[in-house]
């Protein structure tokens, strides 16, 4: 017998497909924030001469790049609590995520710091500006400008990496997706749908970050 494409049960419970859209979202972007932290903090001690920051920062991102993030999402929900640190289930993913995107945007921003002339700094010290000036002001907005199109990757990946938080139950996309696909029993119906909400954010978002880098970009 046929399969009938029926997605009736899929439209009653739309409204629960764009709550979890949304939250996925929100995940993405509070981790990409943490994570930049992160990683500008792992890059300079990556290219720090001081192997007191840059052997701590180099096991950080060796580790955590080298384990499935899924690894990291159980460790961080089941394991964290039997040592004592108790977290729900977003902020353990929130936590998890950031922890994950701010080894790879380490080397993100390590190949930004270092596509910056280094005769910059010398000239920013010649006028008389301090080191912390001339990164802030100099060095910072440059190396922002070289990563952004690695920097959207990076956050057009970890959107898509929210469909993880559903291993923890947490009331994302793919979730809520899984709970409809259960109670209706419309398998296909239901992930064609999710799949389009996740092909059309991505397309939105990656049209907004190229919009940004056009912005951003150096004129020639």
């Amino acid at each position: 017998m046929g399969y009938t494409l029926n997605f009736s049960a899929v439209w009653r419970s739309f409204d629960l497909l764009l709550e979890g859209l949304a939250l996925s979202l929100g995940l993405a972007f509070v981790s990409i924030a943490i994570g930049c932290v992160l990683g500008l903090v792992t890059a300079f001690g990556l290219l720090s001469k001081s192997g007191g920051f840059r052997h701590p920062a180099r096991i950080y991102v060796t580790v955590i790049r080298n384990t499935p993030i899924l690894v990291l999402v159980l460790f961080a929900f089941f394991a964290l609590p039997q040592l004592g640190v108790k977290l729900g289930k977003i902020e353990s993913f929130v936590f998890t995520l950031s922890i994950y995107s701010g080894a790879y945007l380490a080397e993100v921003f390590r190949g930004g710091l270092l596509s910056v002339p280094h005769g910059l700094r010398e000239a920013g010290l010649a006028i008389g500006l301090s080191e912390m000036q001339i990164r802030s002001s100099v060095i910072m907005p440059l190396m922002l400008r070289n990563v952004l199109p690695s920097l959207s990757s990076t956050l057009i990946s970890l959107f898509k990496d929210t469909s993880l938080a559903a291993a923890i139950a947490v009331p994302e996309l793919t979730f809520e997706a899984r709970k409809i696909n259960v109670e209706t029993f419309r398998v296909i119906e239901t992930w064609m749908v999710a799949s389009c909400l996740y092909v059309a954010t991505c397309s939105v978002l990656a049209a907004l970050l190229r919009q940004l880098e056009r912005r951003m970009s150096i004129p020639r």
